[in-house]
């Protein structure tokens, strides 16, 4: 998973096995941890709309889970806030 924030959106880019495993009903995710902080994201293929705490953010994709995965289409938009915009990056490393 790749991310990239920046002021008022972040932007997600999927490879095809991480799309299998939100296909297969499994949650995404990453972040990184300091001393005293952090952040953290999760892609949840259960649960609906954009959420943040305490440093961490969760994106719901159910309602948009079947047209991030149709072949037809690129990613999805989900307006937050944060906006976050999750895309496939299909690359060759997995073919």
């Amino acid at each position: 998973m790749k991310i990239r924030f920046t002021a008022g959106r972040v932007r997600v880019r999927l490879d095809d096995l991480e799309a299998a495993s939100l296909a297969r009903g499994e949650r995404l995710e990453t972040g990184v941890s300091w001393p005293d902080g952090g952040w953290s994201l999760t892609l949840d293929p259960l649960k609906v709309g954009v959420q943040g705490a305490a440093g961490g953010l969760t994106v719901g994709l159910k309602d948009v889970l079947a047209t991030l995965l149709d072949p037809a289409q690129e990613g999805v938009t989900l307006p937050g806030p944060p906006r976050v915009d999750v895309e496939k990056d299909y690359g060759p490393q997995h073919e």
